[in-house]
């Protein structure tokens, strides 16, 4: 069984940041789990406004460290009113990933979770200076939040590949969102469907295929379920024809789902890759918190 016994959300106290601590306190009450609060000053920031400012006190620099121990201070004491919950605080200097993942490795949470930042333009590249990379690096649950959180998770779309990390991803789901429904969606293609047209199969057959293949992947997704221990009320399936992005996405909207998650990994090499840019993608272009599994 999956548990989550300790949360870790990074805050800059920009508002998308807010978001994360107050769904990282939520996901942290309603599991027991303990929850920190980690901002980190980048040092880069204080070196390019000394180099525009010639003016800048000497005691400018502890003058932030102050100023963002009593926002953490202020943050902690909101988060504490609104979910009776009691978080650590901690402030870290130096380059954000670096610090991010070697604090993650000493305190060892279950759960990282990170604010989606900046407006809908502005969001590819946010996402891909921070919450990608950690995609890319960290060997921990990442959710990346990307609005209020107003209730607990009820409706969650998980994206299953029947890898080895499907059963986990689905266990990982369970644990965040103990009262959801797991919309648990599987997509797929027809191999070379294109070349088998143009070698004159009829379409009938290559309908009969992909109605057969759903058949069979509906079934592994019942058996999948009871693996985990899924009550039947538990979850609903959803086996669709087509690319998984695109299947995510629209799931994603007509199931009103308000977390999806993701895999890192695939059943291949190849596969790998092609997952990384689904969840790139799926990160970039959801409306919906999304909770990449490891």
């Amino acid at each position: 069984m999956t548990r989550i016994d300790s949360v870790l959300a990074l805050t800059d106290f920009s508002a998308p940041a807010r978001h994360a601590a107050e769904r990282a306190a939520m996901v942290a009450r309603d599991t027991a789990a303990a929850l920190d609060l980690l901002h980190i000053q980048v040092p880069g920031a204080l070196d390019r406004l000394r180099a525009a400012f010639t003016g800048l006190p000497a005691n400018f620099e502890q003058t932030l460290v102050d100023e963002a121990r009593r926002e953490l201070h202020e943050l902690a004491t909101r988060v504490q009113a609104r979910h009776a919950i009691t978080p650590g605080t901690h402030l870290a200097s130096g380059p954000l990933l670096a610090e991010l993942i070697a604090f993650a490795d000493v305190r060892n949470p279950d759960l990282l979770v990170l604010g989606a930042r900046g407006s809908s333009h502005l969001r590819h590249r946010l996402l891909g200076s921070t919450a990608e990379r950690m995609v890319r690096t960290t060997r921990r649950p990442l959710l990346v939040v990307k609005g209020m959180a107003h209730e607990p998770y009820r409706r969650v779309l998980v994206a299953v590949d029947f890898s080895a990390h499907s059963r986990p991803a689905i266990a990982l789901a369970r644990a965040i969102a103990p009262g959801a429904t797991l919309l648990l969606l599987h997509a797929f293609e027809v191999p070379f469907e294109g070349k088998l047209i143009q070698a004159g199969i009829d379409t009938a057959e290559i309908e009969h295929y992909r109605q057969l293949t759903s058949q069979q992947h509906r079934a592994r997704l019942v058996d999948l379920a009871r693996e985990v221990g899924l009550d039947d009320a538990d979850w609903l399936p959803r086996v669709l024809v087509g690319a998984p992005r695109h299947n995510i996405l629209e799931q994603e909207q007509e199931g009103d789902c308000d977390l999806i998650v993701v895999g890192k990994h695939g059943e291949s090499t190849l596969e790998d890759l092609i997952l990384g840019c689904v969840t790139k993608q799926v990160l970039t272009e959801a409306q919906a918190d999304v909770l990449v599994a490891v």
